[in-house]
């Protein structure tokens, strides 16, 4: 009796439905795959937008286009000096939040000090 009573418990718990399911939201990450903005790919803040950094050696006029965006903003100080540099822009100094959820400051590029912004998404710009 006890056999088949734990196979019916079993049967019960195993045939339950409760699997782990998985949403897929704008295009998956594929090699001719757009940008997530391009896209219109997921629009949290839990993820920092990263398509308008462009990598060491771009100028500063590549960043001039970027619109920042207001929002909670949480990246730490560090962070902010972290995505800055890895856009191109090193030394940044006086960087403070705005009311905007901006963190605002200069940095050096190609031998220039320029006035920076990042965004709650990541997105940096020359100003």
């Amino acid at each position: 009796m006890r056999t088949p009573l734990a196979a019916l418990a079993l049967t019960a718990l195993l045939g339950s439905g409760a699997y782990a399911q998985t949403t897929v939201t704008g295009t998956p990450a594929a090699p001719d795959a757009k940008t997530s903005q391009q896209s219109g790919g997921q629009q949290s803040v839990t993820r920092p937008n990263t398509d308008k950094m462009t990598p060491d050696g771009a100028t500063a006029n590549a960043h001039s286009a970027v619109k920042l965006e207001k929002g909670a903003n949480s990246f730490t100080e560090g962070e902010a000096r972290s995505r800055l540099e890895k856009a191109g822009f090193k030394d940044a100094k006086d960087l403070k939040k705005d009311g905007d959820g901006i963190w605002r400051g200069t940095a050096m590029h190609e031998g220039k000090s320029v006035p920076v912004g990042l965004d709650f998404k990541g997105n940096v710009a020359a100003q």
